[in-house]
């Protein structure tokens, strides 16, 4: 095989490598819709709307999906609390679309959204073992 043969094949390869990642990152858009920074602007957190799930980053990496509007922003809101209990001043921004979906969900539940917060932040702290 001559190296000219080899470096094109290399060469169509990779352009069709780049086209399919461009047709797969355009048929999944991404839709942000909160976001948790400190005094300093820095992304502490955030929450992204991708493929029907709700997407939750922190520390620049995915912390988990889920299709419960409610549970994630519950979640968020909760590091910011943390944030603030820890001394950090943050500011926490969030879309409508994704109050209305989390406050909708609760509502559904038969809770206020408040309510449902509180018993979501219950459920996640470890049991006292016997």
């Amino acid at each position: 095989m001559s190296t000219t043969s080899k470096l094109r094949r290399d060469i169509r390869r990779r352009r069709e490598t780049q086209a399919a990642n461009r047709e797969q990152a355009a048929a999944a858009p991404v839709e942000p819709h909160a976001e948790l920074r400190d005094q300093q602007r820095t992304l502490l957190a955030g929450i992204v709307r991708r493929d029907g799930e709700w997407v939750l980053g922190m520390d620049g990496r995915i912390a988990g999906q889920t299709p419960s509007a409610a549970r994630v922003l519950a979640l968020i809101m909760q590091a910011a609390e943390l944030h603030e209990r820890q001394g950090t001043p943050v500011r926490l921004v969030y879309s409508d679309a994704l109050k209305d979906a989390a406050h909708a969900e609760a509502k559904a539940d038969g809770k206020d959204f408040e309510q449902f917060k509180l018993e979501f932040a219950a459920s996640l702290k470890p049991k006292a073992q016997a």
